[in-house]
């Protein structure tokens, strides 16, 4: 399982970008942003598993990474990934945190999503 500090402290890292907590109503929810244009390319969230699947409220750590809508219809058939909780379902997806074994899974994800916010 990878935890929400793991990935926090990867960005931070590879991509020089700090987490920004702008959500008054949400104040765990933070968000990544492009270094170049500002734009989000990670979004960290805590919340009800039956958000994404199944009838349990016990809380998960989730991110959305934004995706090229045509492998997006490819990835989504991973176990750890879903359409995304709170963006646009065709250009990001949600990933459950818990369910990721080894980091390799995602960080090809979140390069992407980086790549993909550069303008």
């Amino acid at each position: 399982m990878i935890t929400k500090t793991e990935i926090m402290k990867y960005i931070e890292e590879k991509y020089n970008s700090l987490p920004e907590y702008i959500f008054e109503k949400f104040p765990n929810y933070c968000v990544f942003r492009h270094t170049r244009g500002k734009k989000w390319f990670c979004l960290i969230m805590t919340v009800p598993q039956n958000k994404l699947y199944g009838e349990n409220n016990e809380m998960i750590e989730i991110i959305d990474v934004k995706i090229d809508p045509v492998l997006g219809d490819i990835i989504r058939n991973s176990p750890f990934i879903y359409p995304a909780y709170h963006m646009n379902k065709e250009h990001w997806i949600t990933i459950d945190l818990s369910q990721v074994d080894h980091f390799e899974q995602i960080a090809g994800l979140i390069e992407d999503s980086y790549q993909l916010t550069v303008k």
